[in-house]
């Protein structure tokens, strides 16, 4: 059974989500919140798998959550997904360096809504379409921090493979063929990458590896 916890201060997406994600068999909603600071302490006390949270609401705003839960080590397996209205907002960076599993727009159709929790439960990297291709332009218009590639100096060779791979887009298995190695191996490589960069799951290798210059975004000539 997927755990979900939901933070918005909208009482009418909190039902919404609610209606929707209790239909499924597999999924429970746990809790719901209507700022930022409830929904840490709901997770704190109910543990869940996911916690969908808004990423702009009064109080505690959903950046400040997910730092919080992210620096909680209690509350290590709960995977954040920040709720926006919009496909790409300023945010979007500080949340992800925050801990931010993924990001889903509101207007999500309910199957993918679905696919998402399920997905982030699995502890893989959710980010919609339309917020990859921003974030990754956003990439290619920000310089490289001064030495912000020498921590992945902690990887193999292999493991730096994997991440590049991981910040494409690309699944375990789809890793694997491109690799030449099992889907196991493939895994294997993405965890011990995470596990030294201390990266919650693959949305933050996505970061470290664009952030790092290991991965340099196609620039479409003029």
């Amino acid at each position: 059974m997927i755990r979900v916890l939901i933070v918005d201060d909208q009482p009418l997406i909190r039902s919404g989500f609610r209606a929707l994600l209790d239909l499924e068999d597999d999924i429970e909603v746990v809790a719901e919140a209507a700022d930022g600071g409830q929904g840490v302490a709901l997770a704190r006390e109910h543990l869940p798998d996911i916690a969908l949270i808004d990423i702009q609401m009064p109080v505690v705003d959903g950046i400040e959550a997910t730092r919080r839960i992210a620096a909680d080590p209690d509350l290590a397996g709960v995977h954040v997904v920040i709720l926006t209205n919009y496909g790409m907002d300023e945010y979007v960076f500080d949340a992800l360096r925050a801990g931010a599993a993924g990001f889903l727009v509101k207007d999500i159709v309910p199957e993918d809504l679905l696919h998402a929790v399920r997905v982030a439960a699995r502890g893989d990297a959710l980010l919609a379409p339309s917020i990859t291709r921003k974030l990754i332009d956003r990439f290619v218009s920000r310089p490289l921090r001064a030495g912000s590639g020498a921590g992945l100096a902690v990887l193999t060779a292999r493991e730096r493979e994997s991440v590049a791979l991981v910040a494409q887009g690309l699944s375990n298995e789809e890793i694997a063929a491109r690799m030449v190695i099992s889907p196991m191996t493939a895994k294997t490589h993405v965890n011990r990458a995470m596990a030294k960069l201390h990266a919650r799951d693959r949305a933050q290798l996505v970061v470290a590896a664009y952030e790092s210059g290991l991965v340099v975004p196609d620039v479409p000539s003029n």
